[in-house]
């Protein structure tokens, strides 16, 4: 019983519908004793008549007419299914998870996912932010589809592709621009009012590495979570900040001016998928848009 066929259901609504086993054996492309061995199994297998004889017609028994009704919402249901896997099939529906930084979710991926959702409407693009590890974690669990992360990052079951170089900053107030040392060498940014970024995260510790190559220890005089925080506070004129540039859009919202490190300091962005991953449509075009955005970002440099 919980092996109902559904083409003894097709067969069985299209001798209803013809009215006779030889016009719907006609109709389906089969024999008339096919049509009688579907009709009977299925009779069978429910236990019940579903057709009987009126004349030269073979009409629906009152069990009969209560399966057509089934039957119909059987078939209507089927072909939604199947009209729903083909937009899933044809990457016109579905959903795409990613992992990301805050700060490359605020200042990269808007264009990106505008355009991508402008392209592709059926699909939801949903973005989750986090620190490298947790993010790694996630795809690794199959709880996101894609990652950008900053590098390293290593793991046996993840495929791991540098797409972009990001060169950290000094930021300061404007007003305090001509107070800075010419050049911003681990030993003079020691000497400043310094903010950086929460310890957990990767950006942090390539900060700290930075200047411990040089033997310095850093010591903020605040570290947050927040890059935005981070800029509000540096406008207030509260200390200097070392952040990656892509945070410091040249828009003038804030008076606040930039400068290189030296030595010059970078890190690596990498997307991150699960080795097994399928690559749909939707995820095709989100990795296409990424690289596209590094070239871009190259060009402009």
């Amino acid at each position: 019983m919980n092996d109902l066929s559904l083409t003894r259901l097709r067969t069985f609504a299209m001798v209803v519908e013809a009215g006779s086993f030889s016009a719907a054996a006609t109709r389906l492309g089969l024999t008339q004793p096919a049509v009688s061995l579907q009709l009977r199994e299925l009779e069978r297998q429910l236990g019940v008549r579903l057709l009987e004889r009126a004349g030269r017609r073979a009409v629906p028994t009152a069990a009969g007419h209560s399966l057509m009704e089934h039957a119909a919402r059987i078939e209507a249901s089927v072909s939604a299914a199947l009209d729903a896997m083909a937009d899933y099939a044809g990457g016109l529906s579905g959903r795409v998870l990613l992992g990301t930084g805050a700060t490359a979710c605020i200042y990269l991926f808007p264009p990106i996912l505008r355009e991508l959702r402008r392209l592709m409407p059926g699909i939801e693009f949903v973005v989750r932010t986090g620190i490298t590890g947790d993010i790694l974690r996630q795809v690794e669990e199959a709880s996101l589809d894609i990652a950008l992360v900053t590098l390293p990052a290593t793991s046996r079951s993840l495929t791991i592709t540098p797409v972009m170089e990001d060169e950290f900053v000094l930021i300061a107030l404007k007003d305090e621009a001509a107070g800075l040392p010419r050049d911003l060498t681990p030993e003079a940014v020691a000497a400043l009012p310094v903010l950086l970024y929460e310890p957990r995260a990767l950006t942090r510790t390539l900060v700290d590495e930075w200047a411990g190559h040089a033997g310095i220890t850093l010591k903020p005089v605040m570290e947050l979570g927040s890059v935005e925080a981070i800029k509000q506070l540096v406008a207030a004129g509260l200390g200097c900040a070392i952040l990656p540039s892509m945070a410091v859009p040249a828009d003038g919202r804030l008076p606040l001016i930039s400068r290189p490190l030296s030595p010059p300091l970078s890190r690596q962005l990498g997307i991150v998928l699960r080795t097994d991953k399928v690559l749909t449509r939707p995820l095709k075009a989100m990795i296409a848009a990424l690289h596209q955005l590094a070239r871009e970002r190259r060009t402009a440099v």
